[in-house]
């Protein structure tokens, strides 16, 4: 269950931001549009525990993420949501086995089986000592989405996953995602200005 109650956000003392009020059950996808500048990056980094709120709280469950000290929203970040970033970030001296052994690391997990699988499923096991550097932009994406469900998250945030792609990609990897979420029952939540990913989603709202 994630439910969030009266969101308030100023950034840089000039822009604020109120967001109406979110409730979902277990399972329960969303898909929140708007346009640039509306919030949509902020509100997610809300829900991910990166921002804390002026005002408001954010219930994981039986949790108020809102409430936790920075080592706790970490630890629960880590175990609860994963985070597909609209720019994909990647330690360049790491490659493919050693990052997601390093994000289970983080969440104190180990389960290189897990890896191996995860990989596989997004069809990148023929890459698995290759550096994200050397991939394609695809399988960059890929890679990304691989990162975010390492570790059987409950929730997946995705930010703009396909705004640069054409239909047939975007397509694709808005397919992918929610064939990911429902492996591992899980839930998605992805922000974009994407209308193409109506077609997707049941419940959507309007920023």
């Amino acid at each position: 269950m994630l439910k969030t109650e009266s969101l308030s956000f100023t950034f840089d003392g000039s822009s604020y931001f109120n967001f109406p009020d979110i409730e979902l059950a277990d399972r329960e996808d969303l898909l929140i549009l708007g346009e640039s500048g509306i919030g949509k990056t902020t509100l997610l980094h809300l829900m991910a525990g990166i921002l804390k709120p002026d005002s408001g709280r954010i219930m994981i469950n039986e949790t108020d993420i809102t409430q936790l000290r920075n080592r706790e929203t970490d630890h629960f970040r880590g175990k609860n949501l994963g985070i597909v970033f609209q720019k994909p970030h990647f330690i360049r001296s790491l490659n493919l086995i050693e990052h997601l052994l390093l994000i289970q690391h983080l969440s104190g997990k180990k389960d290189i089986r897990r890896v191996h699988n995860v990989l596989h499923r997004l069809g990148l096991e023929n890459k698995e000592k290759a550096y994200p550097r050397k991939l394609s932009e695809g399988e960059k994406q890929r890679f990304s989405i691989a990162m975010a469900l390492i570790n059987r998250t409950q929730i997946l945030l995705a930010d703009e996953p396909t705004s640069s792609l054409d239909d047939r990609n975007c397509f694709r990897v808005a397919e992918l995602l929610k064939e990911q979420t429902e492996y591992t029952n899980g839930q998605l939540i992805i922000i974009t200005h994407d209308q193409r990913l109506k077609k997707f989603f049941k419940n959507s709202i309007q920023l």
